[in-house]
């Protein structure tokens, strides 16, 4: 593992920061965040309903991309299948036992994954990296693991052995299709003394003649335009658009679905898919209340619903080469 030189615009040395503003909250204010989410935050249902669906043949398409749940997307490619940020557990914390748990299923059951050579991991958060699915990947399927510089050690814990750690811009030499770090705006921690001591990121995967951009967890920040500027037009993106409030504290953290649509046309505009929704109570706004405000951001800024989508649970979008075959 190699770490940033000191003088990073991103690293100080010893911890991890966003150059750019909105600034992060400090630790001390996270009681009062959860105590104004308990207070006034909107109760989900205890469950909804998911159908399992088997993901579709990649046939000539360049890729096809399901959303299984959350940050949870399977990407296949010709050059082998890629999973974002898989997590197939019932809590998004420590233990298994603790953290928000499961509202909405996996949409693809782990048993009916097809086989995944890469797995690309953003960052540590427990709905993020969880450490039992990724278990459960090394037993199946040994797939290489491309995340972040600092997260080596966790991912390799949970019994993966080939594990590629990568600062933002770094092109992966180990992957079996183009994969480039691309920055974020985010932070790290799995506990209350680590924080910042790992990297937080997304990346670009290129799929033939396609694009496709998987951002992680973000907040809005003056970054999406240079992901296309160094990485080339994007034809695919998977945006989050939830876990937003309150915005006092969260601003920093996670885009609001206005700000996604914000980035959706700092990236030139590419066909563009929702993400991180529905799945998890993190925070305070309701089930749905991302997917209508996503749907109010599009009438504000003129996108059509076509351009910015939101898939249901287990839905596959197919992405057809520039130059298909005959």
């Amino acid at each position: 593992m190699s770490f940033p030189a000191v003088n990073s615009d991103h690293f100080d040395g010893r911890r991890f920061f966003n150059p750019t503003p909105p600034a992060l909250q400090p630790f001390s204010n996270v009681p009062r965040m959860l105590l104004e989410q308990r207070a006034t935050g909107a109760r989900w249902p205890r469950a909804v309903d998911v159908a399992p669906q088997v993901p579709p043949a990649l046939g000539r398409a360049a890729a096809v991309c399901t959303f299984i749940g959350h940050s949870t997307c399977l990407i296949q490619t010709a050059a082998g299948n890629i999973l974002t940020d898989p997590i197939h557990s019932q809590r998004a914390g420590p233990f298994g036992i603790l953290g928000p748990r499961r509202v909405r299923q996996p949409a693809v059951r782990f048993e009916d994954l097809p086989e995944i050579a890469v797995v690309l991991l953003s960052h540590n958060h427990y709905d993020h990296c969880d450490r039992r699915t990724l278990a459960r990947l090394a037993a199946r399927f040994d797939p290489l693991v491309v995340t972040m510089t600092g997260n080596g050690g966790l991912v390799r814990s949970t019994g993966l052995r080939r594990v590629e750690e990568l600062d933002w811009w770094q092109a992966s030499r180990l992957a079996p299709m183009p994969v480039v770090a691309t920055r974020a705006h985010h932070f790290c921690a799995r506990t209350p003394f680590d924080r910042n001591r790992a990297l937080w990121g997304g990346f670009v995967v290129s799929a033939g003649d396609r694009r496709i951009y998987f951002a992680g967890d973000t907040a809005y920040a003056p970054f999406f335009g240079e992901v296309r500027e160094r990485c080339g037009a994007i034809d695919l993106a998977m945006l989050p658009i939830g876990a937003y409030e309150p915005r006092w504290f969260m601003r920093a953290v996670h885009m609001n679905p206005e700000e996604a649509v914000q980035a959706h046309l700092d990236l030139g505009s590419p066909a563009t898919i929702g993400i991180h929704f529905g799945t998890f109570q993190l925070t305070s706004e309701g089930i749905d209340d991302p997917v209508n405000a996503l749907a109010d951001a599009r009438r504000k800024f003129g996108v059509a619903e076509s351009a910015f989508r939101v898939l249901e649970f287990g839905e596959s979008v197919r992405v057809a080469g520039k130059n298909p075959l005959p």
